[in-house]
């Protein structure tokens, strides 16, 4: 009883949290693969459309986008239509919305452990607790993601294969598993085509138990038995390529006139993001550009990251696992060592084979990991933990789930929030007289659909210098603020503002450009790993300003001595 009301408790926190609104900023690509780009399209929204969704080379499938951040924009829409205006000169709804979509899936994730927990020989409430607590699911799985997209996925198949469908007594059931196998697959595959590597295990011990059924299991009857998910796999993949086709052509694939032969419009026509995705990512000059990692990042890093001592249990229990296997081998006549339970070694399987595949990447990214809570919660739910360990489990995600969620590049959002307000007032009229430059430096990226600016305005200007030195930083600076001084004193009507944001950390290179500012409001916590604060500044007694996001307006015009 205890257990079920702590993951009531949990998931009503889960979702109340995603309300909030969260206030980190975990990684660029939970705004440019989806609300970014989708808000753009629906909402008419002034965004910086990434290169991903760039129609000259496409890497990423509309469809998916459309139903999650899609659903939400069309729902603002349609309350825009009904003339519920002023609810949106903010970026709240914008914010949420989008995010309420995904924390709605990932309740997914809590319905599969709790179907699958018994077949595994499992503690249901046990494993629910500890996914309900994770700051994986509290952050990352509140936040639009297409690596949560993937875990939810992941999850589906894994309820989908559980070994109760195996049973040949259910054959009504069984018939059509196949076809709902190969829709999950093709949805992975075409979010993000690494879902292959999450897949593999699962879907070879589904097919193992399913051809067992027959006079021999052999590998032929594993092919055979994976065969059947072929009709579902391609109808939907014409669907998925029919509508990327659309989006980014903007005609059928078959729709250009002339002699050309049936085969060669289709290959001229056809957008194939998965294929485009995976061309892309096997350059390796294209993966220096997002940062190269050691092989061991996954399991010697990323695991413990978003994991903590849940991944030490699971890398204890694999060691055991292959020890035992090599002391059976070498000593057949001796059993010193115990055999795992053929359930746990199967939840091994499915946590270290998609962890090892995507080990192969060079480019190795804590996020691209969040599938794995499930099969991990199912194998760590046995452990009998001490009070200790139980209590080192809770402090570490706290931890974690505040740090993610409430101080990682925490005051970027809030600031579009407040420039949202600043240059978009309610009543718009004394706006038109004002034109605003607003640059960010040393920042994540930021998305400009929550700045609610519509397409093709001229009255705001966005600035990105992301990571630069100081010396081009402060000649950017400078020269904005000679250019707008002097527009300010040519063009009558139109007022010109220059505003800067930047991390707390770097304040003293602001400074050092000699720019005079006559306003100044600070974004706290704001924490960003890239440009972290020394601990000497820390320590100097103003934690506040460097652990703050700082948004100055420049006094355009005047220059300091």
């Amino acid at each position: 009883m205890q257990e079920k009301m702590l993951w009531g408790a949990l998931s009503i926190l889960r979702v109340i949290w995603c309300l909030a609104p969260q206030k980190g900023y975990l990684h660029p690509d939970e705004f440019f693969q989806s609300p970014e780009v989708i808000a753009g399209d629906i909402l008419d929204l002034e965004i910086n459309r990434p290169w991903e969704f760039h129609s000259a080379f496409p890497c990423r499938t509309v469809l998916i986008p459309l139903m999650t951040s899609g659903t939400a924009f069309w729902i603002i829409n349609f309350l825009q239509r009904l003339g519920f205006e002023m609810a949106f000169n903010y970026s709240y709804l914008l914010l949420v919305l989008p995010r309420l979509i995904i924390t709605l899936l990932s309740f997914l994730l809590d319905y599969t452990v709790h179907q699958v927990a018994p077949v595994w020989a499992c503690n249901p409430w046990k494993a629910l607790v500890l996914l309900a607590m994770s700051p994986v699911t509290l952050v990352f799985y509140t936040r639009t993601f297409g690596n949560a997209v993937e875990g939810v996925l992941f999850a589906l198949l894994l309820l989908l294969i559980k070994p109760g469908n195996s049973n040949p007594e259910s054959n009504s059931t069984n018939s059509k598993d196949h076809h709902f196998i190969g829709l999950v697959l093709t949805v992975g595959f075409f979010n993000r085509p690494t879902f292959l590597c999450f897949a593999l295990a699962p879907l070879i011990y589904w097919a193992a138990q399913r051809g067992s059924r027959g006079s021999c299991a052999s590998h032929t009857m594993l092919i055979l038995t994976l065969m059947k998910t072929v009709p579902s796999v391609v109808l939907l993949s014409g669907l998925f390529v029919l509508a990327d086709t659309i989006y980014y052509t903007g005609h059928w694939p078959l729709s250009v006139t002339g002699r050309e032969s049936f085969i060669k419009q289709l290959m001229k026509n056809t957008i194939l993001t998965p294929i485009n995705f995976l061309h892309y990512n096997m350059n390796p000059e294209n993966l220096a550009q997002h940062g190269v990692h050691p092989r061991i990042t996954h399991i010697a890093v990323n695991g413990f990251m978003l994991f903590g001592l849940c991944h030490l249990f699971a890398v204890s229990s694999a060691f055991k696992m292959l020890r035992t296997l090599i002391w059976s081998k070498c000593n057949p006549d001796k059993s010193h060592y115990e055999r795992p339970p053929q359930q746990a070694s199967l939840l091994l399987m499915f946590y270290f084979v998609p962890l090892m595949s995507l080990s192969f990447f060079k480019h190795q990214e804590p996020r691209f990991l969040i599938p794995l809570i499930v099969p991990l919660v199912l194998l760590v739910s046995n452990y009998n933990s001490a009070m200790k360990t139980k209590c080192v489990i809770v402090l570490f995600n706290v931890t974690g789930a505040l740090f993610f969620g409430c101080l990682h590049q925490a005051g970027l959002i809030p600031s579009l929030i407040h420039i949202q307000q600043t240059v978009q007032p309610k009543f718009t009229s004394s706006n038109m007289s004002c034109h605003h430059t607003v640059l960010f430096t040393h920042t994540y990226m930021p998305p400009l659909y929550l700045l609610n600016l519509k397409k093709g305005q001229t009255s705001v200007d966005i600035i990105d210098l992301a990571g630069c030195n100081k010396d081009l930083m402060c000649q950017k600076l400078r020269g904005l603020q000679e250019e707008l001084s002097l527009r300010n004193t040519q063009v009558l009507g139109r007022k010109y503002h220059l505003r800067a944001v930047f991390p707390g950390s770097i304040t003293t290179v602001i400074k050092s450009c000699g720019l005079a500012y006559k306003d100044e409001v600070l974004f706290t916590p704001h924490l960003s790993m890239e440009d972290p604060p020394k601990m000497c500044d820390l320590l100097s007694g103003n934690l506040e300003s460097h652990l703050s996001l700082h948004v100055i307006e420049v006094d355009v015009g005047t220059t300091m001595g």
